[in-house]
C-alpha cells in the first residue's frame, strides 16, 4: 500500500482549508510559516512591484521563493496562478502584463477568494479574476495561458504528477511555468508522509527534489532553471526539526511546455 492510499485526503484537504483561512483572516496569528512584507523582501520581490499591491495581500503573503525573473511575463499576456490566496502574486503578475494582458489567480480556499476579490474591486485592477478550483483538474480549456505561476503550493497536492500534467495542458505553445515549492534532499518517511498535520504545514508533502524535476520531465515540461532559495526557512521547532534531518527546503525553477 503507497502512503497516498494510507493519507486521508479529504482531511488533508480540511486542514488546508482551515489553515489558509486562518492565512486570509488572522495573517497576525503564529504558523508553521512567516509571512507578509519583510518575508516577501527578503526573498527577492522588489519593494516597487510590492507598493501598488493592496498591503492587506501583502501581509497575508505565505510564499516560499521569489520567481518573477525567471518567468519573464511581458505585458498582453495571460497568466495563470495556482494557490493565489489573497492574491499578492496576481497583483503583481497584472503589473508586468499590463491592461491588455490577463492574470487568474486559482484557490479551493472560499476566505482567501472572497479576500481576494475585495481587494481587487478596492483597487481597481481591471486585469485581474479569481477562480474557485482545484489544481489537480484546472477549469481552463487547453493551451489558455503563456505563463503558470505557483508559490509554495503544489507540495500540498498529494497528486503532484496529475498537477504537472494540467499545467501542460493549459500551457500554450512555448509556455512556461515558474514556481517556487518546498522539496527534500531525501525521500520522506510514510510516518511523515501520513500526517495531515505535516502535509497542511508545507512539510508532508514536500517530494524528493530529482523526483519532483523528474515527474515535471515526464508531463512534458522542460526544465531549464533550477535554485535554492536559502532565504527561506520555516520558523516553528516541529518544521524546522523535519527540515534538518530530511533537508526539506525551498526552490524556485523554470520550466517550459515542450
Amino acid at each position: 500500500m503507497s502512503y497516498i492510499d494510507q493519507l486521508d485526503t479529504t482531511e488533508l484537504e480540511a486542514k488546508v482549508k482551515a489553515v489558509y483561512e486562518d492565512v486570509a483572516q488572522s495573517p497576525d496569528e503564529d504558523f508553521h510559516f512567516e509571512m507578509g512584507r519583510p518575508l516577501a523582501e527578503r526573498l527577492g520581490y522588489a519593494p516597487e512591484n510590492l507598493d501598488p499591491v493592496p498591503q492587506a495581500a501583502v501581509e497575508s503573503f505565505a510564499g516560499v521563493g521569489h520567481h518573477f525573473d525567471l518567468a519573464a511575463i511581458q505585458p498582453g499576456e495571460r497568466v495563470l496562478d495556482l494557490g493565489s490566496g489573497s492574491g499578492m502574486d496576481v497583483f503583481v503578475a497584472s503589473i508586468y502584463t499590463g491592461s491588455e494582458g490577463e492574470v487568474v489567480g486559482l484557490d479551493m480556499t472560499d476566505e482567501q477568494l472572497e479576500k481576494a476579490r475585495e481587494l481587487r474591486d478596492d483597487g481597481g485592477f481591471e486585469n485581474v479574476r479569481f477562480e474557485h478550483g482545484y489544481i489537480e483538474s484546472l477549469p481552463f480549456e487547453d493551451a489558455t495561458f503563456d505563463v503558470v505561476i505557483s508559490n509554495g503550493v503544489i507540495n500540498l497536492s498529494p497528486e503532484k504528477e496529475r498537477v504537472f500534467e494540467e499545467i501542460r495542458r493549459v500551457l500554450g505553445p512555448n509556455g512556461r511555468l515558474a514556481l517556487s515549492d518546498i522539496v527534500s534532499e531525501k525521500h520522506l518517511p510514510d510516518s511523515i508522509k501520513t500526517s495531515a498535520d505535516l502535509w497542511a504545514a508545507c512539510i508532508g508533502g514536500a517530494m524528493q527534489v530529482e523526483s519532483y524535476t523528474d515527474s515535471l520531465e515526464e508531463s512534458g515540461l522542460e526544465v531549464e532553471t533550477k535554485r535554492r532559495n536559502d532565504e527561506y526557512a520555516f520558523i516553528s521547532d516541529q518544521a524546522a526539526g523535519a527540515c534538518e534531518k530530511y533537508g526539506v527546503n525551498s526552490i524556485s525553477l523554470l520550466a517550459r511546455r515542450e
